[in-house]
């Protein structure tokens, strides 16, 4: 085991976990990756899966991770929004004009916000799978009425299983071109899916964190940008090549969650 892994994870009491490509791909569960999380929790460690996907609710991603053997409850899924919700009620937002599917919509009113065209606080838009013509029209006039403007999350297309299809990105990009209006952006690579993980996992501090994840440019910059060790698992999309042409760099690299239960194994051995 490399010591620079041993050392960088020794203060790490907390993990922030990407999903696809880092826990599972596909319907697929990555070696070891439901031994990790049970050593988390007999070890006294914190963890937390975040996803920049907001057309999902969290209840859809405890139902998937059962069926591949993981056992976690809704309070360990962090989607980007929820962290939207968070983000907003830190600001007194009440009213919201959101442009969501029916998931986010009451994952919203779960929250309290009122869903509204009328004199909303803020317009918000999610992956939405249920968009249309009628949707688009009214956001466009609340921007230029100058309303705020925020989004769940950046990502242009959602992988599929043989395909791509836009995600919430290509709508943000929809919207620029009709209004010249860009959002406030919550989800991964930004600091404040972060500072929301930070509030469902309080009694950590920033040194005792760690985000876990496969893209360079969402998961590793977000550890980066929040200011907490990035740990970039080969197991997914990134490569050790992309590392060397990249100006995001990770403070770890592990070829996959189990080399990190096995380094997490020997510290706990030694101590």
């Amino acid at each position: 085991m490399e010591y620079e892994m041993l050392r960088a994870l020794r203060p790490i009491r907390c993990f922030l976990l990407d999903m696809d490509g880092t826990i599972f791909l596909g319907n697929k569960l990555l070696p070891k990756a439901d031994e990790f999380i049970e050593y988390l929790k007999t070890s006294g460690r914190g963890f937390l899966f975040l996803t920049n996907n907001s057309s999902k609710d969290k209840t859809a991603y405890v139902e998937k991770l059962s069926r591949l053997g993981i056992r976690c409850a809704a309070d360990d899924i962090l989607t980007s929004g929820e962290a939207t919700c968070i983000y907003l009620k830190g600001r007194g937002i009440q009213r919201v004009y959101l442009l969501g599917t029916p998931e986010l919509e009451a994952e919203f009113r779960r929250w309290g916000f009122e869903l509204t065209a009328e004199k909303p606080d803020v317009v918000v838009i999610g992956f939405d799978k249920t968009l249309t013509y009628a949707k688009l029209v009214t956001a466009c006039e609340l921007l230029r009425q100058g309303v705020p403007y925020v989004a769940t999350h950046p990502d242009i297309n959602c992988p599929m299983e043989h395909t791509y299809i836009p995600d919430c990105g290509a709508m943000i990009e929809l919207i620029a071109a009709s209004t010249g209006c860009r959002p406030k952006v919550i989800g991964k690579p930004n600091r404040e899916i972060i500072e929301s993980a930070f509030k469902k996992r309080p009694g950590f501090s920033l040194l005792e964190f760690a985000m876990v994840g496969d893209r360079l440019y969402t998961d590793v910059a977000t550890g980066n940008h929040a200011g907490i060790c990035s740990i970039l698992v080969l197991s997914g999309e990134s490569t050790r090549q992309d590392v060397e042409t990249s100006d995001v760099k990770p403070h770890i690299i592990a070829e996959n969650v189990a080399q990190i239960l096995e380094a997490l194994k020997i510290l706990d051995h030694k101590e």
